[in-house]
């Protein structure tokens, strides 16, 4: 594609900045296609809500031997609902890998923390290399869609520690990203740009930017560990910091627990 032809003007500071690049781009029309990376929880739909509003979205979702598939269905729902052009789930097998609350029944999701409890070291629900593999399959279907941008819904705020949630990975990633394409080493127009818009925000903050898109939160699921029936069970570390998010914001509850009643 030549430079200008139905591309995004865009418009860079010096420095690299994963959360707040995107807002740097000045789309036009038609528009361009983008990567979304979307679990199905409260962040990735949000970060949709955010992506759409200037991309034309594929969303990515991966079935990858988590605890258990309401997230999945949950992404599928939104996907649909929030008019993604396309949705491309990746099946792969991380408990082999194990080393995770998600990936191994050995390990217990644990329930009833407090806020100090949660950041005073790198909980079990870290998966190794979860953001690295997936953005990896990312930065591969944008190649293949012919597409410079790439969506997660990354947070640092309430998970501290979590090595695959800072800048300075983000900022590694995209370097690694465009020197291990076809597509960005022959073009020099052609730069893949990692956005993580919500990475500094709090979950209040996100949950408002997503309610003024119109996000309708009860189709997510953050749940480490729910029911049989997908009834979140309101005492694991996501529940806890959704519950405590939707109630400043004025909510009597979070609206997913509201669905299951």
């Amino acid at each position: 594609m030549k430079a200008g032809a139905g591309r995004l003007t865009r418009k860079w500071s010096n420095g690299f900045n994963p959360v707040n690049s995107w807002r740097r781009c000045v789309s036009s029309s038609p528009k361009e296609t983008a990567i979304v990376l979307l679990s199905g929880g409260l962040d990735s739909a949000t970060v949709l809500a955010i992506a759409r509003e200037r991309f034309r979205c594929v969303a990515l979702s991966f079935d990858y031997g988590q605890r258990h598939k309401h997230e999945l269905l949950a992404a599928n729902e939104l996907a649909t609902h929030m008019k993604a052009s396309k949705h491309v789930v990746v099946n792969l097998d991380l408990r082999v890998i194990g080393g995770s609350a998600l990936t191994t029944d050995d390990i217990k999701v644990p329930k009833g923390r407090k806020n100090d409890d949660m950041s005073k070291s790198i909980p079990v629900t870290y998966v190794p290399a979860r953001n690295t593999i997936f953005l990896s399959y990312a930065m591969a279907l944008a190649e293949t869609h012919e597409s410079d941008h790439v969506f997660i819904g990354a947070n640092a705020v309430d998970y501290s520690g979590y090595p695959d949630c800072r800048p300075e990975y983000f900022q590694a990633f995209q370097n690694m990203a465009n020197l291990a394409t076809k597509r960005s080493v022959e073009s020099e127009e052609s730069k893949l740009e990692v956005h993580a818009p919500l990475l500094n925000w709090t979950k209040q903050k996100i949950i408002q930017e997503g309610l003024a898109r119109g996000v309708d939160y009860s189709m997510t699921h953050s749940c480490y560990d729910p029911a049989e029936n997908g009834a979140p069970c309101e005492s694991c570390d996501s529940c806890q910091l959704r519950r405590t998010a939707f109630l400043e914001i004025g909510f009597k509850e979070d609206p997913v627990v509201s669905r299951y009643r």
